[in-house]
């Protein structure tokens, strides 16, 4: 994290300093140039069709030898070099990202200048968990912009944790901004609208120069036109895409070369995965049992993971379920080649009976993997 006063990090990355820079810059809105210079594609595909999705089966709860129940969903799996290991249900029909578009949100906020790195970037990528570092980190954001709470303009809420929730309401504390698992986002957003000389009043507006950089680098990373611009649940713009291009965003972000604003992001949310996430949750451990991976949840059954390597799996359920999220993306990565004993406690939730397993939640076939690898991270034989 730079040091350095709000007057010269404004001065050090403003529209001249950029300019200075090796990477090619383009004008938007306001007359603001943004540094464009690890742009992946001189043309985009289309955006993704605006249709119900084909969903298909991901995941069966299976008691005793029956089927009890059925989640339907999408799941793209991506090999090394980009290319389509294998796909189950619709991976090209657009659909909402939610927060696991936020390494991309991240990256683009960076290629704007945003002069942060370690847990406060991480956090700037989370869907925090409302724990006091998360708080205090936020905080800290603001200040280094010379903001305060009330600037932020996500919505109020308890913390996602129900333990922490718990201990707030015990304590009588009311809902807030800062709480609110976006707030890291939201500062980030702020910090990076002022050191551009942007309004912050309606930095959430999609026609803002902030939002209009942001929407850019997710059309760079996704490699799509983006499909329509909602509003997310924290009150932020919420850009549709589809399942195949979060993944390959997600493989831009693990493979680009050290240094980079997506290497920033990706080493950023694995180094302080609890920053990303919080304690006990389940993203965090994957990324903790899995060296090298980036991984990042959102609401409604959404999850992106990709290796550095650039393997990359992305998942989607249909009706939302998080029982069921969790055990089909760790057989996604199996199925692209991670180990598969160190993903077994992110096997499921088993089903009891009397108190007895008497069943599981069993991932589609199709994502049995094709071979066993040696290592954690390793590629099939």
């Amino acid at each position: 994290m730079s040091e350095h006063s709000l007057e010269e990090q404004i001065r050090r990355t403003g529209p001249d300093a950029r300019r200075r820079g090796a990477g090619r810059t383009e004008v938007r809105g306001g007359g603001t140039s943004i540094n464009t210079h690890t742009a992946y594609n001189s043309s985009l595909a289309e955006a993704p069709s605006v249709r119900e999705p084909q969903h298909a089966p991901v995941a069966h709860l299976v008691r005793g030898d029956v089927i009890e129940g059925v989640h339907y969903g999408s799941v793209v799996v991506l090999a090394a070099d980009g290319s389509v290991e294998l796909q189950i249900g619709d991976m090209e029909a657009a659909f909402h990202p939610r927060s696991a578009l936020k390494p991309v949100q991240a990256v683009a906020l960076l290629r704007a200048g945003l002069p942060l790195d370690g847990d406060l970037l991480a956090l700037t990528a989370a869907s925090h968990s409302g724990e006091e570092r998360h708080l205090s980190g936020t905080r800290r954001i603001l200040e280094l912009a010379g903001l305060a709470e009330d600037d932020l303009r996500n919505v109020t809420d308890l913390p996602f944790d129900p333990v922490v929730r718990e201990d707030w309401i015990r304590a009588g504390r009311l809902p807030s901004r800062l709480a609110q698992n976006c707030s890291g986002k939201h500062a980030a957003m702020l910090y990076t609208a002022r050191l551009n000389g942007w309004s912050l009043d309606d930095y959430l507006d999609p026609a803002h120069p902030l939002q209009q950089a942001i929407a850019e680098i997710v059309e760079d990373l996704t490699g799509q036109s983006i499909a329509q611009v909602t509003v997310d649940g924290c009150g932020a713009p919420l850009f549709s895409v589809s399942l195949h291009g979060l993944a390959r965003a997600a493989a831009r972000i693990t493979t680009a070369p050290p240094g980079t604003p997506e290497a920033r992001v990706a080493d950023a949310m694995r180094e302080h995965a609890e920053m990303v996430s919080g304690s006990g949750r389940d993203v965090a451990a994957l990324m903790r049992a899995v060296p090298g991976l980036l991984a990042k949840d959102g609401f409604e059954g959404v999850q992106v993971a990709a290796l550095p390597d650039g393997r990359a799996v992305a998942v989607k359920i249909a009706d939302g379920a998080d029982r069921a999220r969790v055990p089909v993306t760790a057989a996604a990565l199996a199925r692209c080649g991670v180990d598969p004993a160190a993903l077994a406690e992110f096997a499921g939730a088993p089903l009891l009976g009397g108190g007895a397993v008497v069943g599981s939640i069993r991932p589609a076939r199709a994502l049995e993997p094709l071979t066993t690898p040696s290592s954690p991270g390793g590629t099939h034989a």
